[in-house]
Formats: C-alpha cells, structure tokens, sequence
C-alpha cells in the first residue's frame, strides 16, 4: 500500500468499547451555575444564533430544516470558492464539538456543521439508527444548501458516517478526513455490549454514563489541565438524548466493516489519531492509514480521544494541510 508518512509504533491490544475510568468526576452542574459565555450561547442558539470561539459578535446563522423526515439543527459558515467541508459530530456529541475548527476559519470555503439526528437541536428517532441513516441524512442537508462535492471531516463514530458517506457517495467526496475511528466491524462481544449500553442510557440517562467515561474521552491529565474543555465535552454527553444516543449505538452495532472500502479510495484523506486515546488507538489509525492510498497520519500528542478540542490548533493544521491538497487536486480535475 502506498503510503506518504510512516509515524507511529503498532501499540498492543486494546479495549475499545468501554475502558475503566480513571480520575474524579466533574460535578454535574446547573443551568444556573453556566459561565457567562456558555449562557450567551444558549440564549443566542434560541434566537437563531450562536458564537464559536473567537467570534467577533457578527455570529453564525443556526439553521433547522425538514431532511429525511425529521427536523435537523445546523450552522452554515464561511464563503469562498474552496471546496466545501461538512463537519460529522460524534457520540454522544453534537455540532459545537467543531467550534475551534470553525472558529480557525478554514481557508475561504463554506462549512456545513449539522447535529446529528438523536443529538443537539435535531429531532430523536428512538429505536436504531444505521449508518446509512446518518450518511443520508448529511447528504440531504447538503442539497438542501446547494453544497455538492464535500470534504467530509468525521470524529469517532461521524469517521464512520464519513466513511458510509463515501460508500453511498462516492462522486460527492473530494476528500476525507478520519479522525479517531476505526473501519472493522463490532466483534459479538462488541455489539453485545453496545447493545447493553443502549439499554442502559435508556434506562439511567446519561449522568453516570457521562462521569464514567470522560477521562477516556479527554486524556486523564486533560480533565484538569483544561477545565474548559472538560466541562464542554462533559456538558456535550449529559445533554444528550438518551433515547437518540442509545439508538445510534445500537445502529452502529450493526455497521459493515469498512476495511474493504479503504483501498478504493482515490482522493486525498487525513487519518488523524489523539497518542493518548483508549478508545481507538494510534494501532487503529495506523491500520487506517496503511490501507488508504496516500493518506496522511497525524498523530497529536498530549491528547485522547478527542483532539480537535484537547489540541486545536495541532489538529487544524493537520486539517489545513489536507484541505490544500484538495483544493489543488480539485483545481486539476476541473482544470483551467
């Protein structure tokens, strides 16, 4: 397999599914005890608006529309000729998981930044929800705003959107970006215990799920390093619908492996991987990219499962490397 970087060990063998916690949990916390920013935000996204980090007061238009049947939360930012990028949240996140991302600015192009149905502004389905869902979910958004070849950005479960994205779509990918995910299918005892955890948020709710795992989710050291970051990842999971989180993961459960897929892949991707993350390892994004023709790694240190927020700026460098070679590459198939 060709491949342009060669960075990191193969780390041993791992526990995606569920490792123990390991540090104290955050308190869980009141609207009333928000910073100041925080209320702002949540004032401003019932009004049609909400700030990312770094915003200047101008805002970013937040959106609802009527996509595959139900209703769907949104942002749309950024103008330009680039080719455009749509943002894939995990779980159990929603779109403000993107905010430094969006607020870096990328590069003069459109980005479109949804909630996934079951989580943020967007309407809860319970049940199960494929992949398949999700992909045509984001693929009907992007016609609703006039978007047609995408750069696909997607973190944990949203790179495996991406990646069912790309199955389903492949004319509308002009790149890939796979940060923190892995390809192969659930093993029995995977799905067995997605499957349990569903029950379980359905039955519990989300707190004690949230405290459990969130310095898995964060490096350990990062959850008292950036207390920001913690409490924004923290107050991401305890706000989400248990009903919508339990029936992605038991659609997830269910997904194809993707490993065969990776090979046919012909456009520039970016596998991106946190050097402290428990959940999917740098072994998994080392197998991501020694199977992607072409693909870059980017390993960012002092950083778990999440380090489009733990490390920003290390991570949207990353990013903006690939988002040039996909300008260039789309400048030459379009030619002069």
């Amino acid at each position: 397999m060709r491949r342009s970087q060669g960075l990191v060990p193969v780390f041993a063998a791992h526990d995606t599914c569920h490792p123990r916690p390991r540090g104290p949990p955050i308190a869980p916390r009141s609207i009333g005890d928000c910073s100041a920013e925080q209320s702002l935000n949540s004032i401003e996204r019932r009004s049609g608006k909400a700030r990312t980090p770094g915003d200047k007061g101008e805002g970013a238009a937040v959106s609802r529309a009527v996509v595959g049947g139900i209703e769907v939360g949104y942002d749309v930012v950024g103008e330009g000729d680039g080719v455009p990028v749509v943002f894939v949240h995990g779980h159990p996140f929603d779109r403000s998981m993107w905010r430094p991302q969006v607020a870096a600015g990328i590069g003069g192009r459109r980005a479109v930044v949804p909630d996934l149905r079951g989580y943020g502004e967007s309407a809860v389905v319970p049940g199960a929800t494929p992949l398949g869902t999700f992909a045509r979910d984001v693929a009907g958004l992007l016609d609703l705003v006039g978007v047609g070849r995408v750069v696909v950005c997607g973190l944990s479960m949203g790179g495996q959107i991406a990646l069912e994205f790309l199955r389903l779509f492949p004319e509308r990918v002009a790149g890939l970006v796979l940060a923190d995910t892995f390809a192969r299918a659930d093993t029995a005892e995977g799905k067995k215990e997605r499957y349990d955890r569903a029950d379980r948020l359905e039955r519990e709710g989300m707190v004690g799920y949230a405290h459990e795992v969130l310095d898995s989710m964060i490096a350990p050291a990062n959850v008292t390093a950036l207390p920001a970051v913690a409490r924004h990842v923290l107050d991401m999971m305890l706000a989400a619908p248990p009903a919508g989180a339990a029936a992605a993961l038991r659609g997830r459960a269910e997904r194809p492996d993707y490993t065969g897929l990776l090979g046919t892949i012909a456009v520039p991707a970016l596998v991106v991987v946190g050097r402290e993350d428990v959940f999917t390892p740098v072994a998994d994004a080392r197998f991501l990219h020694e199977h992607i023709p072409g693909s870059r790694l980017a390993v960012i240190e002092g950083a778990g499962h999440l380090p489009n927020l733990e490390r920003p700026a290390e991570f949207t460098a990353a990013f903006a490397g690939l988002l040039s070679a996909v300008d260039d590459r789309e400048a030459a198939r379009v030619g002069p």
